[in-house]
């Protein structure tokens, strides 16, 4: 019995061999050697690109003159794959041996501009480090001014207020943390002319702020830019039809909340326990405070809510900004118009108030046209603010 068994193992693993040997002995013969050179669009070979079987690890890599041997089964479909070209794709290998195959650039990431300075780079060519926050994106969170809607766009850039006042108050910005000499703020230039203040920019007129970091993105601007630069673009004419835009709202703002108080019977009471502990003796109020106040007190009246009394509930605030662009292609305008208004919340009956009117206008006309480039041109960027601010 345990020899028939041994016997009937052994048929079933020399069979298993065989299956094995004959379906290796099949792909073997289904498997072709093929050959090929990858050039790039000007016919300059390229080495180092990954040549792969689709859907497996089997690939190989070109040489240094392009060209890449490779053994594949019948039917394969062929990857080439090179950084800064798009992936290219060989039909199904069958009853030919060659393949050569041409690469087409893929420079759409490369071509990306990035802001430098003055003005703007492609991005294959900048290196610095760069934040940019697009104007629709500051709009959409309704802040009075910009800065205050930078606190949550900015990365790695530390904007703090040290007034609660309404217009946004003064803003502390750091781009590269806090200096040892001098003001440690930032370089502020608003289309090209440096020393502004983003305060009185409307964030309906911003068209993108760029804030570069590091000192490479900064040198144009000298020693002026040692502690970063924020560069503010605002909304310039477009060639096209006229195009008329409005955005506006309004809110009402409240204290969240409140701070517990003591009305005036607890008031005198704590007074009282203080004088004991110190002076073993209780303060005689009627030598404080006239006798129908005290009468009131003692009668259960709570004394004036001070905090109530001061709070502007409902505080209102609104914004409305209206503008107007158009152009064709030798001539650009730009108009713009915005009314802010923001209401404090403490302060009644004169609580802080701020008012903000802006205007603004650009255009460019071209006066002498080549004919692939702009000799002379012209144009003028004005912008003009008026704030009116109550505070406490």
């Amino acid at each position: 019995m345990r020899r028939n068994i041994l016997q009937t193992l052994s048929l079933r693993v020399v069979s298993a061999i065989a299956l094995v040997m004959a379906t290796t002995s099949a792909i073997a013969q289904n498997t072709e050697k093929i050959s090929g050179k990858v050039v790039d669009g000007s016919g300059a070979p390229l080495p180092g690109v990954n040549v792969v079987v689709s859907g497996t690890t089997n690939g190989t890599i070109t040489d240094a003159d392009g060209n890449y041997t490779l053994s594949v089964p019948e039917g394969s479909v062929l990857s080439y794959s090179f950084i800064g070209f798009k992936v290219s794709s060989v039909t199904t290998v069958a009853g030919q041996t060659s393949y050569d195959v041409t690469l087409e650039e893929d420079a759409s990431d490369l071509e990306e501009v990035v802001v430098m300075g003055y003005g703007v780079q492609k991005k294959k060519l900048v290196t610095g480090a760069t934040v940019q926050v697009d104007g629709e994106d500051l709009q959409k969170l309704n802040t009075t001014s910009a800065l205050d809607a930078l606190q949550s766009s900015t990365p790695g850039v530390q904007i703090t207020t040290t007034s609660n006042q309404p217009g946004g108050g003064n803003f502390k910005v750091y781009i590269r943390g806090v200096g040892t000499i001098g003001d440690a703020s930032p370089l502020y230039v608003i289309d090209g002319v440096s020393g502004g203040s983003l305060s009185n920019v409307a964030p309906s007129d911003i068209e993108s702020i760029d804030v570069l970091k590091d000192a490479a993105s900064c040198a144009i601007y000298g020693a002026r830019a040692a502690n970063g630069v924020i560069l503010v673009t605002t909304k310039q004419g477009k060639s096209g039809k006229v195009k008329v835009t409005y955005d506006g709202y309004v809110g009402w703002s409240n204290v969240y909340k409140r701070p517990s108080t003591l009305n005036a019977k607890q008031f005198m009471d704590i007074q009282d326990e203080y004088s004991f502990n110190t002076t073993g003796q209780k303060i005689d109020w009627s030598t404080k405070v006239p006798a129908d106040i005290l009468k009131k007190v003692n009668d259960g009246w709570e004394g004036t809510d001070w905090w109530k009394e001061i709070t502007n509930e409902n505080a209102f605030q609104q914004s409305h900004a209206a503008s107007l662009t158009g152009g064709s292609d030798r001539s650009k305008f730009a108009l713009g118009f915005s009314y802010t208004s923001n209401e404090g919340v403490m302060g009644k009956p004169r609580e802080s108030k701020y008012d903000r009117f802006t205007g603004r206008i650009n255009s460019e006309h071209v006066i002498w046209k080549g004919e692939d480039r702009n000799i002379i041109t012209f144009g003028e960027n004005l912008s003009l603010y008026y704030t009116k601010s109550n505070t406490l």
